[in-house]
Order: C-alpha cells, then structure tokens, then sequence
C-alpha cells in the first residue's frame, strides 16, 4: 500500500465523518423545532401537563429528541459513505 493511497483513505473518512456531523446537525435542527412545538404548546394548553412537566422536563423532552435525531442521522451517513467508499485490496 501506497503513502498516497493511504492518504486517499484518510481523505475520504474524513470527508465521511464531515458529511455525517453536518447530516445530523440539520436532523437535530429540523427535530428540536418539531419536537419544541408541541410540547410548549401542550404545557400552556393541557391542564395535566402544565401541572406535571416544569421547565427541566421541557428540556429533556426536547433535547432527547434533538440528540437522538442527531446520533441516528450521523450514523446512518458516516454508515453509507464507508460502504460507499470501501476498496479490498485482493492480494494474491
């Protein structure tokens, strides 16, 4: 194996890792604000959660969701150019 093969390689899990932080950072974007909805709504307007989810439980609610979206999403992209870009060297 080659030095510059071996920089291609590095290249390319770099270029992986790159596209899979920026997949999840929009999935986790798009999940808070779909998750931060209607939880605040459902606290100002349902009596039982306005009486037992304070502010904390809000948060959690919406940041659970938000890194969740985040870690499946990376995973998913990092998981799809890794078998995209995988080369075996066949050696005789």
């Amino acid at each position: 194996m080659t030095s510059s093969s071996k920089e291609d390689k590095i290249i390319t899990a770099q270029n992986c890792v790159q596209a899979g932080w920026q997949a999840g950072f929009k999935a986790a974007c798009f999940t808070c604000v779909a998750t931060a909805i209607p939880t605040l709504t459902a606290v100002r307007t349902i009596p039982w959660a306005k009486a037992s989810i304070n502010y904390t439980g809000q948060a959690l609610i919406i940041c659970g969701a938000s890194i969740a979206a985040f870690f499946i999403n990376a995973d998913k992209t990092i998981l799809e150019g890794a078998k995209k870009n995988a080369r075996y060297d066949m050696k005789p």
